[in-house]
């Protein structure tokens, strides 16, 4: 009879060590990760890249400057048909698309946009109104320029980059088409916005977007479905893969686009990954990407 209580103390024990590891673990997974994660994003930048090849033997190191102050290190190609795009963000990920329009005449910008590579500030992992100032930095710089013409500025945004031009062509004219792939939300009160996204990453991604919003000493933009309306009469052209991030990028493209006015267009690339529509159908790509840009920036619009 001796042997029953302790017995019973050691499975005690163990469920007791049992529960606060599970609870440990717990605490790790929904509060110890989403504040690392929005630690690293705020505080890690991207590297310098050095190896940037845009097809063309006249790329000019430039500099963009922000409305609050900061130096962005840039890369840009001249125009030969008075047009030019802005592709964003980073001088990696950004040189396929802006290889494609070089040969297609067009004047290519690639950037850092603030706090990596070269250029000064505090980086934001999901842009927010930051990524708006890099953009319009980016804009006023092609127009100062000779090679382009009045009313010919046009953007291609990749991942953060399609949100934040599509944020930034709702304010600003000067945009007069934007390419968005990949588009999804930026915080957690904007995936909530778009219904289908489970509770679970609603709520982890609203905690990212609480610390990301204390490292970084700033607050979410309104969400983007209420200002992508005010757009048109300009153009857009929504690209995104259905089948990657839970669905999302199917829900908040067509979410994008029901609100968007006329003009505007939507392609869903099944076989593609996250911003891999031009590795997934490249001729495709090159054809559609460049058929809407010359229709939206053509010289007679001016």
């Amino acid at each position: 009879m001796a042997d029953t209580p302790a017995g019973g103390g050691l499975l005690r024990l163990s469920l007791r060590r049992a529960a606060i590891g599970a609870l440990g673990l717990i605490v790790a997974v929904v509060i110890l990760f989403p504040l690392g994660f929005a630690y690293v994003g705020t505080h890690v930048a991207r590297p310098v890249v050095h190896d940037i090849e845009l097809g063309a033997t006249n790329v000019e190191d430039v500099q963009l400057h922000t409305s609050d102050g900061l130096t962005l290190e840039g890369s840009y190609v001249p125009s030969r048909n008075g047009a030019a795009v802005v592709v964003a963000f980073g001088r990696k990920g950004a040189q396929d698309p802006a290889r494609m329009l070089a040969r297609h005449g067009y004047g290519v910008l690639i950037f850092d946009r603030r706090g990596e590579g070269e250029s000064d500030g505090d980086p934001n992992p999901y842009a927010w109104d930051d990524g708006e100032k890099d953009l319009l930095a980016a804009v006023e710089f092609l127009k100062e320029r000779g090679d382009v013409e009045r009313g010919r500025i046009g953007g291609i945004g990749l991942s953060v980059g399609g949100e934040t031009f599509l944020q930034a062509a709702a304010r600003s004219d000067d945009i007069q088409a934007v390419v968005s792939e990949g588009a999804t939300a930026r915080s957690g009160g904007e995936l909530d916005s778009v219904p289908g996204s489970p509770w679970s990453q609603v709520a982890f991604n609203r905690l990212i977007s609480a610390a990301t919003a204390v490292f970084s000493n700033s607050s979410p933009p309104q969400h983007l479905i209420e200002q992508v309306g005010q757009i048109a009469p300009r153009a857009v052209f929504l690209i995104y893969a259905p089948n990657v991030d839970n669905g999302d990028e199917k829900r908040f493209n067509r979410a994008y686009y029901r609100e968007a006015g006329a003009p505007k267009a939507i392609w869903a690339i099944p076989e593609a990954g996250h911003v891999g529509a031009q590795d997934a159908r490249p001729g495709a790509y090159e054809q559609r990407v460049v058929r809407f840009l010359d229709q939206a920036l053509r010289k007679e619009k001016r």
